[in-house]
């Protein structure tokens, strides 16, 4: 039988946390970029004579080099079309160097031992950023979960190069931006006074949930600025959540994530949470512990509110024999229902 894997967080809700693990500054991030092009160099491993756009791209290639052929008459099955993707990090500068992810399109059965023709690489505005080159890496990606072979994506490593720096002009600017990458009144509060405590002074101010705007002291650049204010520490508020994976029967959830009164039935599974100071026992019924009882026909449970968590709850179903499938199904019915309040994510 498929088991459920519980994840119990046995630390507290409040965390001490550098600014710089919480929020970003807005205008600093990655860029994605994509662009198209053939792996060549495959062991007969390419895209068959039913992938037309890969026999167009090679006869376009070819023309390209003043040889004119026409697609049809090309039968190589060592080429594959393939779709190029990179991050380009903030400040990268032209001639730095960065990895590519290479995938196929095509009917490819495998892009080992491939080499990536120089490639495009374009932005979301159309224009060309970077360009990609190298032998394709199909390392570490070999297997899917059930250990299937997937070798028809790799990595190029170092294979792109930045032809385009995309200008982020910082240093001469007196205002920045802080977005935190949750959003929490009580965090963005936190932060705004965590950096006017540090600085005595008023330099920050929280706008929103996520918004912190900053100005910075006259005695320093924006980049130093930025720099103490990313290191200073305080007080972090995270949000009780429960994470479910359908597909591998996991469940993440905080160890003091109270369940309220509710009675659920779930196929042949009964829960009964009530209020009662003591948990009575009824008869025939098994007590496993001073606020779980087992039922008489093992199908019943009955909890004591104010001792009942997610994580109890998620244990004393596996030893009733639930399945995964059950238990996430009673999980999602409680938090419809409102039993549960933390957040609920499945995934």
């Amino acid at each position: 039988m498929k088991h459920i894997i519980l994840f119990i967080l046995l630390i507290s809700t409040i965390y001490a946390a550098k600014i710089e693990d919480i929020s970003n500054i807005v205008g600093v991030r990655e860029n994605h970029l994509i662009g198209y092009s053939l792996v060549v160099g495959l062991k007969k491993t390419g895209d068959g004579t039913t992938s037309k756009f890969t026999l167009q791209s090679i006869a376009n290639m070819l023309k390209a080099m003043n040889i004119d052929m026409r697609p049809s008459d090309i039968k190589s099955k060592n080429v594959a079309a393939v779709v190029v993707t990179a991050n380009l990090n903030p400040f990268s500068k032209q001639g730095d160097k960065f990895d590519i992810t290479v995938s196929s399109i095509g009917d490819a059965k495998s892009l080992e031992g491939g080499t990536l023709l120089m490639t495009p690489l374009k932005g979301v505005d159309g224009r060309i950023y970077a360009l990609g080159q190298g032998a394709v890496s199909i390392g570490g990606r070999n297997s899917g979960a059930g250990g299937e072979s997937h070798p028809t994506a790799g990595i190029i490593y170092n294979g792109g190069f930045v032809e385009r720096e995309i200008d982020i002009d910082l240093y001469h600017q007196k205002h920045a931006t802080l977005s935190l990458k949750e959003s929490n009144m009580k965090n963005s509060v936190s932060i705004q006074k965590a950096i006017n405590d540090f600085y005595n002074t008023q330099v920050a101010v929280a706008m929103d949930s996520r918004t912190i705007k900053l100005k910075k002291p006259e005695n320093l650049s924006m980049i130093e600025f930025l720099a103490e204010v990313q290191d200073i520490r305080m007080d972090y508020e995270v949000k009780n959540k429960i994470i479910i994976n359908e597909r591998t029967g996991t469940v993440i959830a905080g160890v003091g994530i109270e369940i309220k009164p509710i009675i659920l039935t779930h196929g042949d599974i009964t829960i009964k949470i009530n209020e009662q100071v003591e948990l009575d026992t009824p008869d025939g019924a098994m007590a496993i512990d001073k606020s779980l009882v087992i039922g008489l026909n093992e199908n019943e449970l009955y909890m004591k509110k104010g001792t009942t968590t997610v994580a109890n709850l998620v244990r004393s179903l596996q030893k009733l024999g639930a399945t995964p499938k059950d238990i996430i199904s009673i999980l999602v019915a409680m938090k419809s229902a409102g039993s549960i309040s933390a957040e609920l994510k499945v995934i």
